[in-house]
């Protein structure tokens, strides 16, 4: 009879091991949440800053042109077991509502300045949204990357060169790249430029529309898109 309980009890315990208990709570325990990370679009109006941001967030294109006050995308993320959101700002290129950009710019980690190849005019108009950022980020101003975008490359008449776009990425000592929305020119690049930049807190993003499993690897790591 002793025996008997004895050899019940050692396969009790055996179903009790807490190996198979630890691994259940590790199962179910909620992820640890990672600061979220903001983005914000600038430039003068009709230069495709919202052409940019639709390309990337919802893979479309509209050739149409529609003034825009303010927008804000959300994309959740998973990077290392932390939850977190990536923010873009589509601000205004308006000067009707400099309360609304200014907050952009407080709240914003990183920054995509926008200008058309096609308009002399509105790379000129950057270095006024330039000296904002400076003015409201100051000391934290070199924790900020910027992106320095010339947008529409794919049309044919041009007031801009690659070149000129260069000097003023060089005297603002930020990365420049040219894209065009319409044909999905460089749209990725750009934002992994700006996810993958070392002083940003941990996040990264898998590609809307995958191409090459090998390449998006490379570039995400360990984080994906929910």
């Amino acid at each position: 009879m002793g025996n008997c309980c004895f050899g019940f009890r050692e396969r009790l315990m055996r179903r009790l091991s807490p190996l198979p208990t630890l691994l259940v709570i590790r199962a179910f325990m909620p992820q640890k949440r990672c600061k979220d990370y903001r983005v914000v679009v600038l430039g003068s109006s009709g230069v495709g800053k919202s052409a940019l941001v639709q390309r990337w967030v919802r893979g479309t294109f509209r050739d149409n042109y529609l003034p825009t006050i303010e927008d804000t995308y959300r994309q959740v993320m998973s990077c290392n077991n932390s939850v977190g959101a990536l923010h873009i700002t589509d601000t205004t290129g308006s000067h009707r509502y400099p309360g609304l950009k200014r907050l952009a710019i407080a709240k914003g980690h990183a920054f995509i300045l926008v200008y058309s190849v096609t308009k002399k005019q509105t790379l000129e108009e950057l270095k006024a949204f330039y000296e904002l950022i400076r003015e409201i980020k100051g000391t934290n101003m070199q924790k900020c990357p910027i992106v320095l975008v010339g947008a529409k490359c794919d049309e044919s008449r041009r007031e801009l060169t690659m070149r000129d776009g260069a000097i003023y990425a060089l005297e603002w000592n930020c990365t420049f790249v040219e894209t065009s929305a319409k044909t999905d020119f460089n749209i990725k690049e750009l934002f992994f430029m700006l996810l993958n930049h070392e002083n940003k807190p941990a996040a990264c993003l898998q590609l809307p529309h995958k191409k090459s499993a090998k390449a998006n690897e490379k570039l995400l790591g360990k984080c994906i898109i929910m």
